[in-house]
């Protein structure tokens, strides 16, 4: 299972964008997905999560009400809508699969067990 993240930028405090995760020949729709953002000198952190098992969605209290992810079932692809981005936004993102399916997410990177290549997010005036 190979994710290949993209739609990552720079962009200006209070810009949007959308970042997708795709996994060519996969079909993810049935498999929790993550994302999850690393910046420099600290950790990997889990910010938002869709379930395999009913489409259920979690979000870390940092993006919460700013963020939104979603799954394109006939795309095969999984989006995080990111709005009113800020500055402590910046960071390398990534997604993550869970093999197992329908199971539901988590925020935690021991609950995935495929990652991609990340993408960089970039807010600055």
């Amino acid at each position: 299972l190979q994710l290949v993240e993209s739609g990552g930028g720079l962009v200006e405090p209070g810009g949007s964008l959308r970042l997708s995760c795709a996994a060519p020949g996969f079909t993810l729709e049935r498999n929790a997905i993550g994302w999850f953002r690393q910046a420099p000198g600290k950790e990997r952190e889990g910010i938002s999560c869709i379930s395999g098992s009913d489409s259920n969605t979690g979000y870390a209290d940092s993006v919460k009400g700013r963020f939104t992810i979603s799954r394109d079932n006939a795309k095969n692809t999984v989006y995080l809508q990111m709005d009113s981005l800020k500055p402590e936004d910046t960071a390398v993102y990534y997604c993550a699969a869970d093999s197992w399916v329908f199971r539901k997410c988590a925020l935690t990177r021991l609950h995935y067990n495929n990652w991609g290549q990340g993408t960089q997010v970039t807010v600055s005036s």
